[in-house]
C-alpha cells in the first residue's frame, strides 16, 4: 500500500472525519541493494507509506566500491548503489510510478535521480519515458550548503554544486512535474548545535541561494517560477522541547509565506505553502538508559504533528536504539507504530489548530520570526549562504552554538535523564545482550559489492560509456543543463564514481572550513577544567613542550560534530590542537601525526568503520616508528568491538555515554603521562 491509497475517513458517526495522516516512512538501507529490497517490501507490507533511502558513504561522496577512499565504508550506513544494476535490484518488485521515494542524497543527487528515472523507465516499457517521469512522487534531499556546515557529504565546489541543483531544479519542474527536486534540510543544522533561531535562518537562506540561482539560470520562465517555488520543499528536525518545536515550525511557515510573496512575487498561496518532512532528533538520544528514547522520539514526534496548520508531510522516526548502532528491523518497525498510534488511535486528525489564539503560542513564534529575520539579514548582508560559508560564519557559529550545549550538559543546567541526573538504573532487558541489541552490517557487503562493479563493468559497452562520460565533460564546460547528459551516462552503463570523477575533473574539490578557530568553547573554567588545564601545563613541561593533540577524521564519515566539540575542549584545556577536518585517509593521518610530532591521535569514528580504519592507523604509526603515541577513539561502536580496539593497542574508547568533554581531555592527559611513564 502506498501513501496515495491510504484510507483513514471512515469514522463512526458523531465523530468529525480525520485529515489525511502524513507520510509515515522509516529511514532504511544497508549492505547490499538485494537486502534492502527485502527491508523496504516488508516495511510496505506493515504500512509504512512511503520509502526514505539510505545510501553508503561511497556513494552519497561519489566513490565506486574499489575505490581505495571506500575501504570500510561499503554498506556500512546504507546501501550502495554503484550502477544502474543495483539500482534496480533496489526497487525490483516495487512500482515505482506509484511510489513516494525519499533519498538523502546531496553531491551526487543529479546521478541518483538519473538512475532512478531510468529503472521507472524501464519497469514501464509500454509508456514513454516522458509519461513515465510525469508519474514519478518523491524527493531528492540534494541540499549542499547544510553538507558543508554539518553532515560533510559534499563533493564540488559550492557555485558548481548550486548549478548541479538548479539544473535539477529546472529539469524536474518541466519533466518530472510532481518530483521535489530539494529538500532545504534544517535538520543536519540542529544536529551541528544550531539554535532554533539559526536553524530558521540559516535553512531560510539556503533556500534564498537556490532560489536566486535558478533565477539567474534563465532555464524556468517568469511564468514557470512560482511552480519552483511550490515544488521546494524542507527538512527539519525536532527536538524534545515541543512547545518550542511547535512555534518553530509555525515561525517557518509564517517566513516562507512572507519571502516567497515578498522576495519572489509568488502570488498563488497554494504554491508558498511550507512544505515539509521531518525526522525528529536523533542528537538527544542516549546509550545510557536507551528506554528513555522512546518517550523523547515520542515528544518530538508531537512537535511536528499537534499544530495542524504546520503540520509534517512525511515523519521519520529514529530507533530507541541508534546511539548504540545500526537498529535491527523490530526497532524500525517500534518507530513506524508509534506513528500509526498517533495517527489511527488518537483524535489529533480530527480537529482544526489547537494553537490557534494561543497568546503563548503567538508570543514566542514572533520572539522565533524576529530573531531569524535579524539573522538572515547578516547572512545576507555578507553576500548570502555560499558567502558565510566560504568565510567559515556559520559553521564559526555552529560549533559554538553546540559547545554552549555541551557545557550547559555537563554542569547540569540542562537536564539530560538518566545521563546527568536521576541515572541510578534496573537492569535493562533491552540491553542485556548489547551484541544482540543491535543490527550488525553484512561483513560480506563490501565484498559483494566489488564483485557486482566488476561483472557489471565486464558486460557493459566500454566505448559507449566513455562517449558518454565525454559528453558529460563537454557539457559541464558549458551552461547546458546536465541533467540530459546524465540520463545518457545512466543508460550507457557509467557508474557512480566514473560520473563524479568526471565532475571532479571539470570542477574540482572543495575542504569547507571546520569552524573550530575562532569558535566560542567554554565561557567559564569551572574546578574541573581548571584541574585538567594544571595537569596538561605540567605534563607539557615535563615532556619539554605544550601538549599536542591531532584529531583525525579517518574514512567518508563527514559528521564532525563530535570531533570538532573535541578539538574546541582540548583547545580550552590547553592542548594543542591539530585538526584539518573530514574525510582523511590513515595515511594523510599518519604524515600529520609525524610532521606535527604529536603526543597523541584522536580519532572521530561515526559511520562504522572503526574495526577496519582503526588498526590501519596504528599500523602507520608503528612503521613511522610512533607507536609511543597513543591512540583514542571515539564513536558510535558497540561494546564488543571496543574491547577488540583495545587489544589491537587503543589506549581508550569513547562512546556517547562518555557525555563529558573535560572529562575525556582527563582521560587523554593520562594516556600521554602512561605512554611516557610518566608517575
Amino acid at each position: 500500500m502506498t501513501d496515495k491509497q491510504v484510507d483513514v475517513h471512515s469514522t463512526d458517526s458523531g465523530r468529525p472525519a480525520k485529515d489525511r495522516p502524513w507520510v509515515m516512512r522509516t529511514y532504511a538501507g544497508h549492505s547490499t541493494a538485494a537486502a534492502s529490497n527485502a527491508l523496504y517490501r516488508k516495511n510496505l507490507a506493515k504500512g509504512q507509506t512511503g520509502l526514505s533511502v539510505a545510501f553508503d558513504l561511497p556513494t552519497q561522496t561519489g566513490y565506486d566500491p574499489d575505490s581505495p577512499l571506500s575501504r570500510g565504508e561499503v554498506g556500512k550506513v546504507g546501501v550502495p548503489v554503484p550502477h544502474l544494476g543495483e539500482m534496480r535490484r533496489l526497487f525490483e518488485d516495487i512500482p515505482l510510478t506509484e511510489m513516494n521515494t525519499s533519498m538523502t542524497i546531496n553531491a551526487t543527487a543529479m546521478w541518483l535521480l538519473a538512475m532512478y528515472q531510468v529503472v521507472a523507465e524501464e519497469q514501464n516499457p509500454e509508456m514513454a519515458p516522458s509519461e513515465v517521469a510525469h508519474r514519478l512522487a518523491g524527493t531528492t534531499q540534494n541540499d549542499i550548503i547544510k553538507e558543508y556546515l554539518s553532515r560533510g557529504t559534499y563533493v564540488f565546489p559550492p557555485e558548481h554544486s548550486l548549478r548541479l541543483i538548479s539544473d535539477m531544479i529546472a529539469y524536474t519542474v518541466h519533466e518530472i512535474p510532481t518530483w521535489n527536486p530539494i529538500n532545504i534540510c534544517s535538520y543536519h543544522l540542529q544536529e551541528a548545535g544550531a539554535t532554533p533561531t539559526q536553524e530558521l535562518a540559516y535553512a531560510l537562506c539556503t533556500a534564498i541561494a537556490v532560489l536566486d540561482q535558478v533565477k539567474a539560470s534563465g532555464q524556468v520562465s517568469e511564468e514557470d517560477f512560482g511552480k519552483v517555488v511550490g515544488r521546494i520543499s524542507f527538512f527539519v528536525n525536532a527536538g524534545v522541547r515541543f512547545i518550542e518545536e511547535t512555534c518553530k515550525m509555525r515561525a517557518f511557515v509564517r517566513l516562507w509565506d512572507e519571502i516567497t510573496r515578498e522576495r519572489y512575487g509568488v502570488e498563488d498561496e497554494k504554491m508558498r505553502r511550507f512544505r515539509y518532512g521531518v525526522q525528529v532528533n536523533s542528537l538527544g538520544l542516549t546509550e545510557a538508559q536507551p528506554e528513555n528514547n522512546v518517550q523523547r522520539i515520542v515528544l518530538e514526534m508531537l512537535g511536528v504533528t499537534l499544530s495542524k496548520n504546520a503540520r509534517a508531510r512525511a515523519v521519520q522516526l529514529p530507533a530507541w536504539n541508534e546511539a548504540l548502532g545500526l537498529p535491527r528491523p523490530w526497532d524500525q518497525q517500534w518507530s513506524l507504530r508509534l506513528q500509526q498510534v498517533l495517527a489511527f488511535e488518537s483524535d489529533l486528525l480530527e480537529y482544526d489548530d489547537i494553537f490557534d489564539g494561543s497568546h503563548v503560542i503567538e508570543a514566542k513564534v514572533a520572539e522565533l520570526v524576529a530573531g531569524a529575520k535579524e539573522e538572515i539579514d547578516r547572512v545576507q548582508a555578507m553576500g548570502g549562504a555560499i558567502a558565510a560559508v566560504e568565510s567559515g560564519y556559520m559553521k564559526q557559529a555552529l560549533v559554538s552554538a553546540h559547545a554552549a550545549r555541551r557545557a550547559r550538559i555537563e554542569s547540569g543546567e540542562e537536564i539530560i535523564v538518566g545521563v546527568n541526573r536521576f541515572d541510578t538504573t534496573e537492569p535493562s532487558p533491552l540491553t542485556a545482550n548489547l551484541d544482540e541489541a543491535i543490527m550488525v552490517a553484512d561483513p560480506q557487503a563490501e565484498q559483494a559489492a566489488l564483485d557486482s562493479v566488476a561483472q557489471w563493468k565486464a558486460q557493459r559497452d566500454e566505448a559507449a560509456v566513455a562517449e558518454a562520460l565525454a559528453a558529460l565533460a563537454a557539457d559541464a564546460k558549458t551552461d547546458k543543463n546536465l541533467m540530459p547528459a546524465t540520463l545518457a551516462a545512466a543508460r550507457a552503463g557509467a557508474t557512480t564514481g566514473e560520473w563524479a570523477g568526471t565532475l571532479r575533473e571539470v570542477f574540482g574539490e572543495f575542504r569547507a572550513p571546520t569552524g573550530v578557530v575562532g569558535a566560542v568553547g567554554v565561557a567559564e573554567a569551572g574546578e574541573e577544567l581548571a584541574a585538567v588545564r594544571r595537569r596538561v601545563k605540567e605534563t607539557g613541561e615535563e615532556l619539554g613542550g605544550r601538549l599536542r593533540l591531532l584529531v583525525g577524521k579517518p574514512g567518508l564519515d563527514g559528521h564532525s560534530n563530535g570531533a570538532e566539540q573535541v578539538a574546541v575542549r582540548a583547545r580550552d584545556a590547553g592542548f594543542e590542537v591539530i585538526y584539518q577536518g573530514i574525510r582523511l585517509t590513515p595515511e594523510q593521518i599518519v604524515a600529520a601525526a609525524v610532521a606535527e610530532d604529536v603526543h597523541c591521535v584522536g580519532l572521530s569514528i561515526l559511520s562504522g568503520s572503526h574495526m577496519e580504519l582503526v588498526p590501519d592507523v596504528l599500523a602507520g604509526l608503528r612503521e613511522a616508528g610512533l607507536e609511543d603515541v597513543p591512540v583514542v577513539v571515539g564513536g558510535i561502536i558497540p561494546e564488543s568491538d571496543g574491547k577488540r580496539l583495545v587489544e589491537q593497542g587503543v589506549a581508550a574508547v569513547y562512546t556517547p555515554k562518555d557525555f563529558g568533554l573535560t572529562g575525556i581531555m582527563d582521560g587523554i592527559v593520562e594516556v600521554i603521562r602512561t605512554a611516557h611513564d610518566l608517575d
